[in-house]
């Protein structure tokens, strides 16, 4: 008898343990941490451009001696490259094409103006956080008309360099804004027996996107 009690008595206090050994201990995931995709400058990109122009050109030729301004605005795009290096220095390149609304009568009811122009530039530039500030520098091009009455329209193509700097703001991690100014310098040609030597100034805001 003292043994089925004592039995009783060692089934009864090894009962709890049993029975929260066989409670389902659900596992608990692993903590996943996020990080924050870290903003880099390098890569690719493409945008659109506009804004205001400034153009200045000496006349000479038959009945004209004289210097005109030829201002309006501009609409274009611009497609590039970037590449950034361990001490946040940034080099590219930069190539645009861009749309002009500059002409004027000068004289003798001759329209004359700009059209399309053009750049393919370096870049270098300093990256703060998500701030580019940058210079560049390169090749312009432009085309030049000169609409004269009873002639037609006669066109010529200029060359020269073009100088400037802006920055760019990345908004996200794909898209960008710009502020730009450059000035450029395109040689001189004649048209329709007209020296031309276009000087412009070109002050632009633009939107970009990163690839």
């Amino acid at each position: 008898m003292k043994a089925i009690i004592a039995s009783s008595a060692l089934l009864l206090a090894t009962t709890p343990a049993l029975a929260a050994d066989l409670v389902y201990q659900e596992p608990v995931a692993p903590e996943v941490i996020a990080t924050a995709e870290t903003f880099t400058w390098s890569g690719p990109y493409i945008g659109l451009q506009g804004g205001g122009s400034w153009l200045r050109s000496d006349l000479d030729g038959p009945g004209i001696d004289d210097n005109e301004h030829f201002n309006g605005g501009v609409f274009g795009g611009f497609v590039g490259y970037n590449y950034l290096l361990d001490n946040n220095m940034v080099l590219g390149a930069e190539g645009d094409l861009n749309y002009n609304w500059n002409e004027k009568g000068i004289g003798g009811g001759v329209d004359a103006g700009t059209d399309l122009s053009g750049s393919v530039r370096a870049r270098v530039g300093y990256a703060l956080d998500n701030a580019l500030i940058y210079a560049t520098a390169g090749w312009a091009v432009t085309r030049g008309y000169a609409d004269v009455p009873g002639a037609g329209k006669d066109h010529a193509t200029f060359n020269g360099y073009t100088v400037g700097a802006g920055v760019d703001y990345a908004f996200t991690q794909k898209v960008f804004g710009r502020a730009e100014y450059r000035f450029s310098d395109y040689g001189e040609k004649s048209i329709s027996g007209i020296d031309v030597d276009p000087k412009q100034h070109t002050l632009m805001i633009g939107i970009g996107v990163k690839f």
